[in-house]
């Protein structure tokens, strides 16, 4: 019974055994390109205020942003406070019954953040949540 030595070095390629190790990292760099595009950004920045026993909010209906300069976003579109009223019922009639999750920035002035759920409560919505951020 003769038995072979395994070869070392010279008849392999060089390339094969580096190829797992690509094909690795560039699964991984699809991974991060796919989960790092699935959250939409807001249309301008907000600083929601902080808030000891609130919950964080689930936005699943209407999310209406409002800035520290009083620039409005419905579902991620600017709209203007003139048209807010229409955009509003435009969506009622898909969803007759919605929450609508209102996210203002903490610097926002107080007044207008009530004058916006005084349109929003005219223009027939029921249910509206202030969303906060955890403190700590």
């Amino acid at each position: 019974m003769r038995l072979e030595r395994p070869r070392t070095g010279g008849s392999g390629n060089e390339d094969d055994r580096i190829l797992p190790l690509i094909n690795v990292v560039f699964l991984l760099l699809i991974f991060f390109m796919v989960v790092g595009s699935l959250s939409a950004t807001d249309p301008f920045a907000i600083e929601p205020p902080r808030s000891a026993n609130g919950e964080a909010g689930d936005p699943k209906d209407i999310v209406l942003l409002i800035g520290a300069d009083g620039r409005l976003a419905l579902d991620g579109a600017a709209v203007e406070s003139a048209g807010l009223p229409a955009a509003i019922a435009r969506r009622l009639e898909d969803a007759p019954h919605p929450e609508v999750h209102v996210k203002a920035d903490g610097g926002a002035e107080a007044a207008a953040v009530v004058a916006v759920m005084e349109t929003l409560r005219e223009a027939g919505v029921e249910r509206v949540r202030l969303m906060t951020v955890p403190e700590g």
